[in-house]
């Protein structure tokens, strides 16, 4: 995740920097930051963040002003404003601000921020897919489950079946990290699409009762535990 910090107060500057770290302490995290808001939007011209915090209260060219010159550049890209005065929020409405925090931004805000960002960056993850006429993009939020057949993977999604040369191990890498899991060496589910455990099954959405591995059982239930309480935040 790549997020900009822009304030032209470098005490605040650096509070918020590590407000960030703290709320989100992994490897793949860069923050920049900038003092001015022309300083900012010369570099988005050549760098896309995740996440932008704009200090609204800054001399010649004010957060509002600097946000509204960004989604110019750039539509898709959460704005969320640091501000001591709350009556400038309905001027964010303007540029689709995320979210308003009050200096000093806290940590568990900015967590709460950051997660909400990865969930919806989980929910666009797109996959090549191929059907009977041509190859897609698939969202793999719209993915029940996986069955390894031969040397084909045949994919059910709720838009339709998609059968694809590639290897199972290969995807449960790949998705792991975007609630699949791998309950049998033939079948890689989403979590997200569970109906029931029963027995030795699992029933998905569409009425498909899939094999659980012994020895995946009680990681399956750790693994569905984790993923509803996930949701539920």
């Amino acid at each position: 995740m790549r997020v900009a910090i822009c304030d032209d107060e470098k005490i605040q500057l650096s509070i918020t920097k590590t407000s960030v770290e703290n709320a989100y302490n992994s490897l793949d995290l860069i923050v920049d930051t900038y003092t001015s808001g022309i300083e900012l939007l010369n570099a988005v011209d050549v760098v896309n963040y995740d996440l932008i915090i704009l200090d609204i209260e800054m001399p010649g060219v004010n957060g509002i002003d600097t946000a509204k010159r960004l989604r110019k550049i750039e539509d898709k890209t959460a704005i969320v404003f640091l501000t001591s005065h709350v009556e400038y929020a309905l001027e964010g409405y303007e540029v689709n601000a995320l979210r308003y925090l009050t200096k000093p931004a806290s940590t568990e805000k900015l967590s709460e921020i950051i997660t909400y960002l990865l969930e919806q960056k989980k929910k666009d993850k797109r996959i090549l897919l191929r059907n009977s006429e041509d190859v897609e993009m698939v969202c793999v939020a719209d993915i029940y489950y996986m069955e390894a057949q031969d040397q084909m993977i045949r994919v059910v999604t709720d838009k339709g079946e998609y059968r694809n040369r590639y290897n199972l191990g290969d995807y449960e890498t790949e998705l792991s990290a975007y609630g699949f899991f791998r309950i049998h060496r033939g079948y890689l589910i989403n979590l997200g699409h569970v109906l029931k455990l029963t027995g030795r099954e699992i029933i998905m959405v569409d009425g498909a009762a899939l094999p659980i591995s012994r020895t995946k059982e009680a990681a399956l239930k750790n693994a569905l535990l984790h993923y509803v309480r996930n949701e539920a935040m």
